[in-house]
């Protein structure tokens, strides 16, 4: 397969180089300043030209193949820059499920970054059994009142709208009595608790307790019931990692472990090297079936279990090069443990890979 850009590619990505050797400096990379930061991050990307750049034009996007934006996630890793903000599953989530009306209304704000958006679906012994949410929704005329306790839910404290998940009919089978609702954050009835993580980070993560949360019923996403088939896009695509450029910041953090161990690494990061390579040209093939038209449905959990891999492999190089003294790799390392849980533990990406995917019985 032939990897080179074409003439307009080359352009676009020499452009973006550009850019980003003048303002990359300016933001904050990783830790509690790049949270802290990431709006603006998000505004001046936009501005430039460099975001959201594979969605349709009429929400602000720019309607390019899905190349640019791996080729954006390559040179943000290369520049040490920011990663870009990821939206993308929340995107497909109200593009697909959301009526004209719903996507017209909230999908170039959260394009633009004129609106920050949280993603409301883990609960306290709800994660990857996301079914067994206890979340409640309850119509109230034409509102619906929100009772419940969500977890793990990224920059919930700076969001001004949740993608949330609720249960609206206690009565039906688990998967078909959810429903999904664009919730409004900045109102009576919503509690913020910050979560700080083993890394030390304290801003990405939040508990976020709705206690008689309303919203109006015409910002339900879908009909009643329909909340599992939106989650199931959101969830495969969060998983994809051709759209969140893991594959490139991996191969930037090997490189500059090897770099500095030198001509003796250890064996855990010629191990990481391999992971990382394979994973880079996994994302090439996933990128090379998107713009062939093909869809993957199941086949997220693939992705998610080799990210899985990769990055605990990179974040055990990570630990083996600098130890405990080096405060970033160490956060790296402890970082990487998490992945096998987030987005969806990997015994229940194996159970999916087996079922969905190998059709095996149970």
């Amino acid at each position: 397969m032939d990897y080179r850009d074409s003439a307009r590619e080359a352009e676009f990505r020499s452009r973006l180089r550009s850019w980003l050797a003048d303002n990359a400096a300016d933001y904050p990379s990783s830790g509690d300043e790049y949270w802290a930061r990431q709006g603006d991050w998000h505004h001046a990307l936009y501005a430039a030209g460099f975001f959201g750049l594979s969605w349709p034009v009429k929400f602000g996007g720019q309607d390019l193949p899905p190349v640019y934006d791996v080729i954006l996630d390559e040179e943000l890793a290369l520049a040490g820059a920011p990663p870009r903000p990821s939206l993308g599953y929340l995107v497909q989530g109200l593009g697909r499920h959301g009526s004209e009306e719903l996507q017209h209304r909230f999908l170039p704000g959260m394009i633009d970054g004129t609106q920050r958006w949280c993603q409301g679906f883990s609960e306290p012994g709800a994660g990857s059994d996301l079914a067994s949410l206890r979340t409640t929704a309850v119509r109230d005329g034409d509102e619906y009142v929100i009772h419940g306790h969500k977890i793990w839910t990224s920059y919930s404290d700076v969001a001004d709208w949740c993608l949330l998940l609720a249960r609206t009919d206690s009565h039906a089978p688990r998967h078909k009595g959810i429903s999904a609702f664009v919730v409004s954050m900045k109102q009576p009835g919503v509690e913020q608790r910050p979560l700080q993580m083993i890394s030390g980070v304290t801003r990405e993560f939040g508990q976020v307790l709705f206690d008689g949360a309303r919203v109006p019923a015409d910002q339900m996403v879908g009909a009643p019931g329909e909340g599992w088939k939106l989650a199931m896009t959101v969830v495969g695509h969060e998983r994809e990692p051709s759209t969140l450029g893991y594959a490139a910041r991996y191969g930037k953090l090997v490189r500059q472990l090897a770099a500095r161990a030198g001509a003796n690494p250890p064996g855990d990061l010629r191990w990481a090297a391999v992971q990382a390579e394979m994973l880079r040209l996994h994302v090439r093939r996933r990128l090379s079936e998107q713009l062939d038209g093909v869809t993957h449905g199941p086949d997220g959990s693939l992705d998610k279990l080799l990210m899985t891999w990769v990055d605990q492999s990179v974040g055990h190089a990570a630990l083996a090069v600098g130890g405990t003294g080096d405060e970033e790799l160490l956060g790296a390392y402890f970082y990487s443990r998490a992945q096998s849980v987030m987005g969806g533990t990997s015994q229940i990406q194996k159970n999916i890979i087996a079922s969905r995917i190998l059709e095996l019985g149970a």
